[in-house]
């Protein structure tokens, strides 16, 4: 049974500086608005962030860019976020660019603790062997059983 949380700052308890998170959404909608700005309350920085994209300026993971909280973003999309511009072309920020499909399966494939994945680059994505704990945060669900 996954656990119920009080607050959405008693979710974000255990997420500490350098930490992998996945957030769920697609651009602002079935974003986890809450857990997002308990994230910036937090003060937490040097996250990796997986996730669709990185959101609008002023809302949703554009927060935390403005913080300066994510080191790295992994996504398939780049919006029209002007921070993230910024940051990505000042070298503040390390990009991943991922197909949608792709980065479903790399997620799909880490959850059902596959190996890894064949998508048609060619290329093998080891899904095992991670150095750090990743924590899924979803507008419904807050998943903390990871490896």
């Amino acid at each position: 049974m996954k656990p119920i949380y009080g607050s959405a700052q008693e979710a974000v308890e255990q997420i500490q500086d350098g930490a992998t998170i996945m957030v769920g959404g697609f651009g602002l909608v079935g974003i986890p608005e809450k857990l997002i700005l308990a994230l910036v309350e937090k003060g937490v920085t040097d996250l990796t962030v997986i996730s669709n994209n990185c959101g609008v300026d002023e809302w949703g993971l554009g927060l935390l860019l403005k913080n300066k909280q994510i080191k790295k973003m992994i996504g398939s999309y780049v919006g029209e976020n002007k921070e993230f511009e910024r940051q990505v072309l000042s070298g503040e920020i390390e990009v991943e660019l991922t197909p949608q499909g792709t980065l479903a399966e790399k997620n799909a494939g880490r959850r059902s603790r596959h190996s890894g994945i064949l998508h048609s680059g060619g290329r093998w994505h080891n899904g095992g062997g991670r150095k750090k704990k990743s924590v899924n945060l979803t507008a419904k669900n807050t998943y903390w059983n990871m490896p």
